[in-house]
């Protein structure tokens, strides 16, 4: 049995990086109060997943794979594990849970994994010629033993792996692009637009897994078995490390509760202080004032489901507490009025206007951010003093009147 010693150029050292890396923000994303945001989980299982795909191409390009034999084709199942992580990460972002079904994603994966466990039986020999077909057709085969259990031993798809994995990506990718492209409408923005600051995250983020689609289409064409695998890797490491600087630049986009607050800037004289409780100053509460009434027009962060004070804080660069002191004091409401009032007004507008007189109430609620229908009608009669199917028929009389 012919083995080759190990090589380590910059390919594999760079491919060993995102290994490492991936591990790493796995395990950042699995533990601690970040794993309390199911869309973080999603993200955690898919670094690791990606850990061990790539993990096993940087074995098989380094030559490790031959003090390694049995680990052959290990990370194979993981193939239809990735896609299917990734579109439920881009639905938790967006919608702030999985869907019902999200179990049935995995299905092809599981059943892959049945799959393969004749593989795992499969004699050293076999796993070794199997290895230099795919990496060094250049070496010698060794004889096999005559009698052993199929590879391939349910479905007869294992030819097909790199096939169905195209199209795994390509379905759930596309699905996700779909999910953000809908968001955007919902929020008014137009696709391209780099606001809200969340969805044009995730857009670009999902544009980055396209792309690995399309890397196998071209790619494997041009190489014998999977020579150019180590291609794919490479960019993987890609996208790893720029989640990693999605976390280093802004946290509040992978976690549900942010874990610090940044500070209320301090003013080189100390103001006079317009409420005596208040422990905000009358200029800096001013400007946290006007940057929240631009935030609620711009990017409208009432229309997310998921919003919450300490999140709607964040974004303005304060504390939850002064931004709930900030809301008493100058406009006399607490964080779930805000909210109210911000969806109501968007509420109207969709029950005003012929355009959207298609759509259903819990249709309306669930654009405005809520999650309860009945929710929705109880804070639209108290500040209209109207249900919103009273609303929608008084608006439409004014209309044909």
């Amino acid at each position: 049995m012919q083995t080759l010693s190990v090589e380590l150029d910059l390919f594999a050292f760079f491919i060993l990086l995102g290994v490492a890396q991936a591990i790493f923000l796995g395990f950042f994303f699995l533990t601690g109060k970040r794993s309390q945001g199911v869309s973080n989980r999603c993200l955690g299982w898919l670094m690791l997943a990606l850990s061990a795909v790539i993990g096993e191409i940087f074995l098989c390009y380094s030559n490790y794979m031959f003090r390694l034999l049995p680990l052959v084709d290990f990370s194979e199942p993981l193939n239809f594990v990735m896609a299917p992580l990734f579109f439920l990460f881009v639905f938790a972002r967006i919608r702030g849970q999985l869907p019902r079904t999200w179990g049935w994603h995995f299905v092809p994966a599981g059943l892959w994994a049945i799959n393969s466990i004749s593989w795992l039986y499969q004699p050293i020999a076999f796993k070794y010629n199997n290895y230099l077909e795919a990496w060094h057709p250049e070496l010698p085969q060794i004889p096999e033993p005559p009698y052993y259990m199929s590879e391939d031993l349910f479905f007869g798809l294992r030819d097909y792996i790199n096939e169905l994995t195209l199209i795994s990506c390509l379905a759930y990718n596309g699905a996700a692009l779909v999910l953000i492209y809908r968001a955007y409408r919902k929020s008014g923005n137009p696709f391209w637009q780099r606001s809200p600051k969340r969805l044009a995250q995730l857009r670009n983020q999902t544009l980055l897994f396209m792309v690995l689609p399309l890397l196998i289409v071209l790619i494997k064409p041009r190489f014998y078995e999977d020579l150019g695998d180590y291609l794919l890797a490479c960019y993987l490491t890609v996208i790893i490390y720029f989640t990693s600087i999605r976390v280093m630049a802004d946290s509040t986009y992978f976690t549900d509760e942010p874990e610090t607050q940044l500070p209320i800037p301090e003013t080189a004289v100390e103001p006079r202080k317009k409420y005596g409780k208040s422990s905000l100053s009358e200029e800096v509460e001013e400007a946290i004032l006007q940057k929240l009434i631009r935030l609620m027009e711009s990017e409208k962060p009432y229309l997310q489901s998921d919003i919450s004070l300490t999140k709607l804080a964040g974004l303005l660069n304060t504390s939850p507490h002064h931004l709930s002191q900030l809301l008493n004091d100058r406009l006399g409401q607490s964080f779930f009025d805000l909210l109210a009032t911000y969806r109501v007004r968007e509420a109207q507008q969709l029950l005003n206007d012929p355009t959207t007189a298609h759509l259903k109430i819990d249709e309306i609620a669930e654009r405005v951010g809520y999650n309860s229908t009945s929710a929705f009608h109880t804070a639209f009669k108290r500040l209209t003093s109207q249900t919103p199917a009273q609303f929608r028929e008084s608006a439409t009389s004014s209309r044909s009147a």
